[in-house]
Protein backbone atom coordinates (compact mmCIF):
# COMPACT_ATOMS: atom_id res chain seq x y z
CA UNK A 1 0.00 0.00 0.00
CA UNK A 2 1.42 3.41 -0.97
CA UNK A 3 1.37 6.01 1.63
CA UNK A 4 -0.46 9.21 1.82
CA UNK A 5 1.21 11.77 0.41
CA UNK A 6 1.11 15.26 2.46
CA UNK A 7 -1.21 16.88 0.54
CA UNK A 8 -3.63 13.97 0.79
CA UNK A 9 -3.06 13.83 4.48
CA UNK A 10 -3.69 17.59 5.17
CA UNK A 11 -7.35 17.40 3.75
CA UNK A 12 -8.25 14.70 6.84
CA UNK A 13 -7.18 17.42 8.88
CA UNK A 14 -6.07 20.86 8.19
CA UNK A 15 -7.93 24.46 9.56
CA UNK A 16 -10.32 24.57 6.64
CA UNK A 17 -11.61 21.03 6.73
CA UNK A 18 -12.06 21.33 10.71
CA UNK A 19 -14.07 24.62 10.11
CA UNK A 20 -15.75 22.90 7.80
CA UNK A 21 -16.94 19.80 9.83
CA UNK A 22 -17.85 21.95 12.50
CA UNK A 23 -19.73 24.34 10.57
CA UNK A 24 -22.09 21.24 9.33
CA UNK A 25 -22.09 19.88 12.98
CA UNK A 26 -23.26 23.03 14.67
CA UNK A 27 -26.09 23.80 11.73
CA UNK A 28 -27.04 20.28 11.47
CA UNK A 29 -27.41 20.26 15.13
CA UNK A 30 -29.13 23.77 15.57
CA UNK A 31 -31.77 22.33 12.47
CA UNK A 32 -32.81 18.98 14.45
CA UNK A 33 -33.23 20.88 17.96
CA UNK A 34 -35.55 23.62 15.64
CA UNK A 35 -37.25 20.92 13.94
CA UNK A 36 -37.99 18.98 16.96
CA UNK A 37 -39.03 22.21 18.63
CA UNK A 38 -41.41 23.11 15.45
CA UNK A 39 -39.78 26.39 15.35
CA UNK A 40 -37.54 25.54 11.70
CA UNK A 41 -36.29 28.64 9.69
CA UNK A 42 -38.10 30.92 12.48
CA UNK A 43 -36.83 34.29 14.04
CA UNK A 44 -37.07 32.48 16.93
CA UNK A 45 -35.07 29.76 16.15
CA UNK A 46 -31.33 28.30 16.78
CA UNK A 47 -30.50 27.89 13.01
CA UNK A 48 -31.63 31.08 11.31
CA UNK A 49 -30.05 33.70 13.73
CA UNK A 50 -26.71 31.29 13.38
CA UNK A 51 -26.37 31.08 9.95
CA UNK A 52 -27.14 34.88 9.54
CA UNK A 53 -24.37 36.02 12.26
CA UNK A 54 -22.07 33.76 10.59
CA UNK A 55 -22.80 34.81 7.34
CA UNK A 56 -22.34 38.35 8.47
CA UNK A 57 -19.56 37.71 10.27
CA UNK A 58 -17.28 36.08 7.75
CA UNK A 59 -17.85 38.63 5.18
CA UNK A 60 -16.94 41.72 7.16
CA UNK A 61 -13.94 40.32 8.08
CA UNK A 62 -12.65 40.52 4.88
CA UNK A 63 -12.52 44.13 5.47
CA UNK A 64 -11.81 44.53 8.89
CA UNK A 65 -8.66 41.77 8.92
CA UNK A 66 -6.96 44.02 6.24
CA UNK A 67 -7.57 47.19 8.31
CA UNK A 68 -5.88 45.63 11.11
CA UNK A 69 -3.13 45.17 9.08
CA UNK A 70 -2.84 48.34 7.91
CA UNK A 71 -3.24 49.86 11.48
CA UNK A 72 -0.21 47.58 12.90
CA UNK A 73 -2.37 45.64 15.56
CA UNK A 74 0.53 42.56 15.36
CA UNK A 75 0.00 40.62 17.88
CA UNK A 76 3.08 39.97 20.35
CA UNK A 77 3.81 36.76 21.05
CA UNK A 78 5.69 35.51 24.80
CA UNK A 79 9.26 34.46 24.15
CA UNK A 80 8.08 31.97 26.79
CA UNK A 81 5.39 30.26 24.92
CA UNK A 82 6.17 27.57 22.50
CA UNK A 83 8.47 28.22 19.32
CA UNK A 84 6.26 27.17 17.13
CA UNK A 85 3.98 30.18 17.91
CA UNK A 86 7.36 32.50 17.12
CA UNK A 87 5.88 32.66 13.62
CA UNK A 88 3.00 34.30 14.68
CA UNK A 89 4.18 37.31 15.74
CA UNK A 90 2.91 40.23 13.88
CA UNK A 91 -0.69 39.06 13.05
CA UNK A 92 -3.38 41.18 13.52
CA UNK A 93 -5.30 40.96 17.28
CA UNK A 94 -8.28 42.80 18.47
CA UNK A 95 -10.48 40.47 16.13
CA UNK A 96 -13.36 40.99 18.97
CA UNK A 97 -14.15 44.36 17.53
CA UNK A 98 -15.93 42.99 14.46
CA UNK A 99 -17.30 39.75 15.63
CA UNK A 100 -18.56 40.36 18.79
CA UNK A 101 -20.58 43.45 17.80
CA UNK A 102 -22.26 41.15 14.77
CA UNK A 103 -23.58 38.89 17.33
CA UNK A 104 -24.61 41.90 19.79
CA UNK A 105 -26.73 43.76 17.35
CA UNK A 106 -28.33 41.01 15.15
CA UNK A 107 -29.20 39.49 18.66
CA UNK A 108 -30.92 42.59 20.09
CA UNK A 109 -32.78 43.32 16.61
CA UNK A 110 -33.83 40.06 16.24
CA UNK A 111 -35.25 39.44 19.28
CA UNK A 112 -36.74 42.66 19.45
CA UNK A 113 -34.77 44.59 21.96
CA UNK A 114 -36.14 42.47 24.99
CA UNK A 115 -34.75 43.36 28.18
CA UNK A 116 -32.63 40.40 29.07
CA UNK A 117 -30.80 40.52 25.54
CA UNK A 118 -30.39 43.96 25.65
CA UNK A 119 -28.43 43.64 29.53
CA UNK A 120 -26.28 40.72 28.34
CA UNK A 121 -25.41 42.61 25.51
CA UNK A 122 -24.15 45.67 27.39
CA UNK A 123 -22.10 42.78 29.38
CA UNK A 124 -20.53 41.80 26.66
CA UNK A 125 -19.40 45.11 25.24
CA UNK A 126 -18.41 46.20 28.95
CA UNK A 127 -16.22 43.28 28.84
CA UNK A 128 -15.29 43.82 25.40
CA UNK A 129 -13.92 47.35 26.46
CA UNK A 130 -11.82 45.97 29.08
CA UNK A 131 -10.64 43.73 26.61
CA UNK A 132 -9.58 46.29 24.09
CA UNK A 133 -8.17 48.02 26.61
CA UNK A 134 -5.90 45.52 27.62
CA UNK A 135 -5.26 44.60 23.58
CA UNK A 136 -4.22 48.14 22.79
CA UNK A 137 -1.97 48.44 26.03
CA UNK A 138 0.10 45.61 24.74
CA UNK A 139 0.48 47.03 21.35
CA UNK A 140 1.12 50.17 22.53
CA UNK A 141 4.26 49.02 24.91
CA UNK A 142 5.11 46.35 22.75
CA UNK A 143 4.83 43.90 24.96
CA UNK A 144 3.16 41.03 26.66
CA UNK A 145 1.71 43.02 29.35
CA UNK A 146 -1.15 45.20 29.58
CA UNK A 147 -3.30 46.56 31.93
CA UNK A 148 -2.21 45.60 35.33
CA UNK A 149 -3.80 42.33 36.65
CA UNK A 150 -5.20 44.25 39.68
CA UNK A 151 -6.70 46.62 37.60
CA UNK A 152 -8.24 44.24 34.93
CA UNK A 153 -9.79 42.09 38.02
CA UNK A 154 -11.34 45.21 39.53
CA UNK A 155 -12.81 46.35 36.33
CA UNK A 156 -14.05 42.64 35.71
CA UNK A 157 -15.54 43.03 39.04
CA UNK A 158 -16.86 46.00 39.25
CA UNK A 159 -18.80 45.16 35.84
CA UNK A 160 -20.45 41.81 36.56
CA UNK A 161 -21.58 43.87 40.58
CA UNK A 162 -23.15 46.28 38.42
CA UNK A 163 -24.75 43.54 36.45
CA UNK A 164 -26.10 41.51 39.30
CA UNK A 165 -27.49 44.83 40.51
CA UNK A 166 -29.89 44.95 37.72
CA UNK A 167 -30.63 41.39 37.71
CA UNK A 168 -31.69 41.57 41.29
CA UNK A 169 -33.57 44.78 40.61
CA UNK A 170 -34.97 43.47 37.84
CA UNK A 171 -36.24 39.80 38.93
CA UNK A 172 -37.50 41.53 42.60
CA UNK A 173 -34.69 39.62 44.37
CA UNK A 174 -36.50 36.59 43.69
CA UNK A 175 -32.84 34.90 42.53
CA UNK A 176 -31.82 32.93 45.74
CA UNK A 177 -31.30 29.26 44.58
CA UNK A 178 -29.80 27.64 42.35
CA UNK A 179 -31.45 25.25 40.10
CA UNK A 180 -29.75 21.61 39.04
CA UNK A 181 -30.39 18.45 37.09
CA UNK A 182 -33.14 16.21 37.85
CA UNK A 183 -35.45 19.39 39.37
CA UNK A 184 -33.17 19.62 42.70
CA UNK A 185 -32.51 23.07 44.26
CA UNK A 186 -29.96 24.58 46.08
CA UNK A 187 -30.49 27.51 48.25
CA UNK A 188 -28.23 29.77 48.81
CA UNK A 189 -29.56 32.69 49.56
CA UNK A 190 -27.53 35.80 49.80
CA UNK A 191 -24.56 34.11 48.83
CA UNK A 192 -26.32 33.46 45.26
CA UNK A 193 -24.82 37.08 44.56
CA UNK A 194 -21.40 36.28 45.61
CA UNK A 195 -21.67 33.45 43.59
CA UNK A 196 -23.06 35.10 40.37
CA UNK A 197 -20.08 37.87 40.54
CA UNK A 198 -17.13 34.85 40.72
CA UNK A 199 -18.92 33.16 38.03
CA UNK A 200 -19.29 36.74 35.62
CA UNK A 201 -15.16 37.13 36.68
CA UNK A 202 -14.06 33.73 36.15
CA UNK A 203 -16.08 32.83 32.95
CA UNK A 204 -14.21 35.67 31.16
CA UNK A 205 -11.26 34.64 32.53
CA UNK A 206 -11.29 30.80 31.79
CA UNK A 207 -12.46 31.89 27.77
CA UNK A 208 -9.48 34.30 28.20
CA UNK A 209 -7.23 31.68 29.25
CA UNK A 210 -8.28 29.10 26.62
CA UNK A 211 -7.76 31.59 23.67
CA UNK A 212 -3.81 30.38 22.97
CA UNK A 213 -4.34 28.36 20.12
CA UNK A 214 -5.74 29.05 16.28
CA UNK A 215 -9.43 28.37 16.43
CA UNK A 216 -9.42 26.55 19.96
CA UNK A 217 -11.76 29.46 21.83
CA UNK A 218 -13.76 30.48 18.84
CA UNK A 219 -15.09 26.91 18.53
CA UNK A 220 -15.64 25.74 22.02
CA UNK A 221 -17.25 28.81 23.24
CA UNK A 222 -19.25 28.79 19.50
CA UNK A 223 -20.07 25.07 20.55
CA UNK A 224 -21.13 26.33 24.36
CA UNK A 225 -23.11 29.06 22.86
CA UNK A 226 -25.41 26.87 20.69
CA UNK A 227 -25.97 24.02 23.76
CA UNK A 228 -26.53 27.02 26.28
CA UNK A 229 -29.23 28.00 23.37
CA UNK A 230 -31.02 24.86 23.33
CA UNK A 231 -31.00 24.80 27.02
CA UNK A 232 -32.96 28.01 27.58
CA UNK A 233 -35.20 27.79 24.36
CA UNK A 234 -38.53 26.24 26.41
CA UNK A 235 -38.16 29.27 29.27
CA UNK A 236 -36.47 31.90 27.29
CA UNK A 237 -36.85 32.07 24.02
CA UNK A 238 -35.19 35.47 23.44
CA UNK A 239 -31.66 34.48 25.42
CA UNK A 240 -31.93 31.52 22.80
CA UNK A 241 -31.72 33.72 20.28
CA UNK A 242 -29.00 35.57 21.60
CA UNK A 243 -26.93 32.55 22.00
CA UNK A 244 -27.34 31.27 18.34
CA UNK A 245 -26.32 34.61 17.14
CA UNK A 246 -22.89 34.70 19.22
CA UNK A 247 -22.63 31.08 18.22
CA UNK A 248 -23.09 32.28 14.11
CA UNK A 249 -20.08 35.34 14.96
CA UNK A 250 -18.23 32.36 16.30
CA UNK A 251 -18.36 30.39 13.29
CA UNK A 252 -17.74 33.54 11.49
CA UNK A 253 -14.70 34.66 12.89
CA UNK A 254 -13.13 31.08 12.80
CA UNK A 255 -13.31 31.94 8.59
CA UNK A 256 -10.38 34.31 9.85
CA UNK A 257 -9.23 32.50 12.70
CA UNK A 258 -8.74 28.74 11.86
CA UNK A 259 -5.37 27.50 11.45
CA UNK A 260 -3.50 28.80 10.43
CA UNK A 261 -4.70 32.54 11.77
CA UNK A 262 -5.03 35.57 10.19
CA UNK A 263 -6.34 37.72 12.52
CA UNK A 264 -6.29 36.40 16.54
CA UNK A 265 -9.86 37.50 19.02
CA UNK A 266 -7.63 39.04 21.68
CA UNK A 267 -9.06 39.93 24.93
CA UNK A 268 -11.09 42.23 23.28
CA UNK A 269 -13.03 39.27 21.99
CA UNK A 270 -12.51 36.40 24.40
CA UNK A 271 -13.34 38.11 27.79
CA UNK A 272 -16.54 39.00 25.96
CA UNK A 273 -17.35 35.54 25.21
CA UNK A 274 -16.99 34.67 28.45
CA UNK A 275 -19.00 37.43 30.24
CA UNK A 276 -21.85 37.07 27.86
CA UNK A 277 -22.10 33.03 28.09
CA UNK A 278 -21.74 33.64 32.13
CA UNK A 279 -24.43 36.06 32.10
CA UNK A 280 -26.65 34.05 29.95
CA UNK A 281 -26.20 31.11 32.72
CA UNK A 282 -27.24 33.40 35.31
CA UNK A 283 -30.17 35.04 33.88
CA UNK A 284 -31.77 31.42 32.75
CA UNK A 285 -30.53 29.96 36.14
CA UNK A 286 -28.73 27.12 34.38
CA UNK A 287 -25.19 27.51 36.14
CA UNK A 288 -25.04 23.58 36.38
CA UNK A 289 -25.27 23.49 32.80
CA UNK A 290 -22.75 26.82 32.01
CA UNK A 291 -20.53 24.91 34.21
CA UNK A 292 -20.90 21.36 32.12
CA UNK A 293 -20.63 23.17 29.32
CA UNK A 294 -17.99 25.15 30.60
CA UNK A 295 -15.94 21.96 30.88
CA UNK A 296 -13.13 23.03 28.72
CA UNK A 297 -12.41 26.64 30.17
CA UNK A 298 -12.63 25.30 33.67
CA UNK A 299 -9.81 22.28 32.79
CA UNK A 300 -7.47 25.27 31.41
CA UNK A 301 -7.96 27.92 34.01
CA UNK A 302 -7.55 24.66 36.77
CA UNK A 303 -4.12 23.60 34.88
CA UNK A 304 -2.79 27.22 35.44
CA UNK A 305 -4.03 27.38 39.04
CA UNK A 306 -2.46 23.91 39.54
CA UNK A 307 0.98 24.88 37.90
CA UNK A 308 1.36 28.15 39.57
CA UNK A 309 0.55 26.82 42.94
CA UNK A 310 3.02 23.63 42.68
CA UNK A 311 5.99 26.16 41.34
CA UNK A 312 5.33 27.90 44.68
CA UNK A 313 5.27 25.12 46.63
CA UNK A 314 8.44 23.25 44.99
CA UNK A 315 11.07 26.10 45.17
CA UNK A 316 14.36 25.32 46.35
CA UNK A 317 16.34 27.66 48.62
CA UNK A 318 17.24 29.66 45.58
CA UNK A 319 13.49 30.11 44.53
CA UNK A 320 13.16 27.79 41.77
CA UNK A 321 10.28 25.74 42.02
CA UNK A 322 9.47 22.75 39.71
CA UNK A 323 6.56 22.45 36.92
CA UNK A 324 3.78 20.36 36.77
CA UNK A 325 3.21 20.28 33.09
CA UNK A 326 5.62 21.16 30.60
CA UNK A 327 3.36 24.74 30.03
CA UNK A 328 0.23 25.75 31.25
CA UNK A 329 -2.55 26.41 30.02
CA UNK A 330 -3.22 22.77 29.28
CA UNK A 331 -3.23 23.04 25.68
CA UNK A 332 0.58 24.44 25.52
CA UNK A 333 1.48 21.13 27.48
CA UNK A 334 -0.38 19.04 25.03
CA UNK A 335 1.64 20.99 22.21
CA UNK A 336 5.04 20.23 23.72
CA UNK A 337 4.45 17.36 24.27
CA UNK A 338 4.25 16.56 20.97
CA UNK A 339 0.55 17.02 19.32
CA UNK A 340 -0.29 19.30 16.39
CA UNK A 341 -2.50 23.29 17.32
CA UNK A 342 -5.25 20.84 14.75
CA UNK A 343 -5.06 17.75 17.17
CA UNK A 344 -5.63 20.02 20.04
CA UNK A 345 -8.33 21.99 18.87
CA UNK A 346 -10.39 18.58 17.21
CA UNK A 347 -10.01 16.85 20.42
CA UNK A 348 -11.07 20.32 22.35
CA UNK A 349 -14.30 20.31 20.21
CA UNK A 350 -14.69 16.42 20.27
CA UNK A 351 -15.02 16.78 24.34
CA UNK A 352 -17.33 20.26 24.19
CA UNK A 353 -19.61 18.51 21.76
CA UNK A 354 -19.98 15.56 24.61
CA UNK A 355 -20.46 17.84 27.45
CA UNK A 356 -23.46 19.35 24.81
CA UNK A 357 -24.98 16.11 24.64
CA UNK A 358 -24.37 15.60 28.45
CA UNK A 359 -26.30 18.81 29.72
CA UNK A 360 -29.08 17.71 27.05
CA UNK A 361 -29.44 14.60 28.59
CA UNK A 362 -29.32 15.64 32.11
CA UNK A 363 -32.20 18.28 31.20
CA UNK A 364 -34.30 15.80 30.13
Amino acid sequence: MEAKSSSESSFYLSGTNLLVLLSVALSVAAFVLDWSANRSWQVTSLSLPLIICGVVTAGIGYGVVPLLVRLKTGQVIREDGPQAHLKKAGTPTMGGVFFIPVGIICAAILSSFAANVVAVCLLALGYAAIGWLDDWQILRRKSNKGISPRMKLALQIGLAVVFCLWLWWSQASSITTVNLPFDYTLPLGLLFWLLAVFVLVAESNATNLTDGVDGLAGGTVAIAFLGLGALVAPTSPELMIFCACMSGSCLGFLVHNRNPARVFMGDTGSLALGGALAAVGLLSNLLWALFVLSGIFFVETLSVMAQVGYYKATKDDKGVGKRLFKMAPLHHHLELSGWSELQVVAVFYAVNIILVGLCLWLSR
